[in-house]
Order: C-alpha cells, then structure tokens, then sequence
C-alpha cells in the first residue's frame, strides 16, 4: 500500500489530545524452559489501520495564505533559487544570519550554536544529499511567496505558510468522515481537476474550489518513472479520483524561516527536517 504523502499535522496546532485504549492481555499456558525454545523472531511493526472508506462531506472553507508584499523580498528568493540551481554552498552561506540560526523540532531547537548558519542549514535540509533533493526542496522554498509570522522572534516569517480556516470545523469533518486531520490537504489554487484515473489525460470528473479535501492511500499501481506522482484524493461528492500531487498542500509543512533587517532579508532559521 502507497501511504499518502501528506505531512501529519502538528499536535500543537490543532490542540488535539488522544488517549490510546489499553487492553489487559489473556492470561497465557506457560511455555517451555528458555532452553528449549525455538530462535525468536523479530517483532512485526503493526499493520496500520483501514482507511475510512470514501463518502461525501461537507466542504471547509479555507482562505489562502498571501504573499509577503515586499519587491525586495520576491528578488532574495530569486537570488536562493539561482544559488541552488548551481548548488552553491559559498553563495548560500551569504544569505543566512551570521548568528543565531535556529533549527526547530519537536524537541526544541536543534541547532549547533558553535557552527555557522551553511552547516546547520546543510543537515536540516540535507543539501549533502547525493540525489540534490535537499537542493531541489530549497528551489521549492524559495518559489513560495508566502510567509507567516514567527512569534517570539521579532521580524521572522516562515514559509509555506498557512491557510486561515477554523481549527473546529476540521475538527468536526473529520469526526464525520471516519478520518483523522491528518488525512486533509487543500488545493493550492482554485479548479484543481480531479481525474478518474492516475493518467493525466484521464476524463476530469470534479474540479476542486479552496477547501479541505481528503487524500486516500493507495492501493493501486505505481506511475510510470516520467509521469507526475498523483494523490488519491476524495471530492466533497464523494467521488474519488487523482490530482498532481504538487496542487494539493498538507497543513504541518516544514518551513524555512527569514529575518529582515537593516541588511536586509537574511535565511533565519528552518522548522522541521528529520527528527
């Protein structure tokens, strides 16, 4: 099974406290002495749950994010997609803050306060990475024109940022619908087509407005090596279908964060990477 690619949303963000149910275990005959006992095996990771099966919802709204609107912000992101393009660790170091580069976790701030900003920013974002993903992924930031405020730390913005909707109203979609929020993503743009098959020539069956939509795991085959991956996704219809999986965001993304000031704009800080 395909798990869906979505990034699970913070904890934090949403308030949300669940409490696993505890089961005593069955008393068991004894078994024989240790000695005689066969090799053990490996304990098996637990199969995940099943996916609620597709029905129709209710449509929450949600407002996009806006663009910073500041020109000589649009020009620095300019700057750090040419500088990733030709993988240029020199030229990147420029555009990060000469100190207190922050690398933020689940456990804190993860950042070696002894090391410049490049070295921190190189394993949060794996830039060594052989395959240029983690290049590739900062390409990805830098064409994002949004940003949110950072609290606590004056004149920071992160990006991507997002959405406004009402926390409540995902809450109660996904009581309805058997899901978890985790589950929910919203389309980057107005229309996004939904198609009846992974194929992207396939009859379009829906088109989706700015709203949550669930994204399903997927059982079916992989894509071809040269088509776009696709996301299995339910329409407030009920139907199912797929769109491009780079039209539909998840709440919870990582973040890079930037500071501006008499300088100007500085890379500040990362949120996310592996933990």
């Amino acid at each position: 099974m395909r798990r869906a690619a979505l990034i699970p949303i913070a904890a934090s963000a949403l308030l949300i406290a669940v409490a696993p149910v505890l089961s005593q275990p069955r008393p068991q005959p004894p078994g024989p002495p240790a000695q005689q006992r066969g090799p053990q095996q490996p304990a098996q990771p637990p199969a995940p749950p099943p996916q609620a099966p597709a029905k129709p919802y209710n449509p929450v709204a949600i407002t996009p994010p806006k663009p910073i609107a500041d020109p000589s912000f649009d020009a620095f992101r300019n700057q750090i997609a040419e500088i990733a393009k030709r993988k240029d660790r020199v030229g990147l170091a420029k555009m990060i803050v000469a100190k207190d580069f922050f690398w933020l976790g689940e456990k804190g701030d993860r950042a070696d306060k002894k090391r410049a900003g490049i070295d921190n920013l190189t394993r949060a974002m794996n830039l060594a990475a052989k395959d240029g993903s983690g290049w590739e992924a900062l390409i990805g930031y830098a064409a994002d024109p949004t940003g949110m405020p950072l609290p606590d730390k004056k004149d920071t913005f992160c990006a991507p940022a997002d959405p406004v909707f009402e926390i409540k109203q995902l809450e109660t979609l996904a009581k309805e619908t058997g899901t978890n929020e985790a589950e929910w993503g919203y389309p980057v743009q107005p229309g996004v087509e939904v198609r009846a098959t992974m194929q992207p020539n396939a009859p379009v069956i829906e088109k989706l407005g700015m709203h949550f939509v669930r994204v399903m795991d997927d059982d079916g085959p992989e894509p071809p090596p040269n088509q776009m991956p696709m996301h299995k996704v339910v329409a407030p219809s009920g139907k199912v279908g797929y769109v491009p999986a780079d039209t539909v965001s998840p709440l919870g993304n990582d973040q890079i964060c930037y500071v501006k000031d008499a300088s100007g704009w500085r890379i500040a800080g990362f949120i996310g990477g592996e933990q």
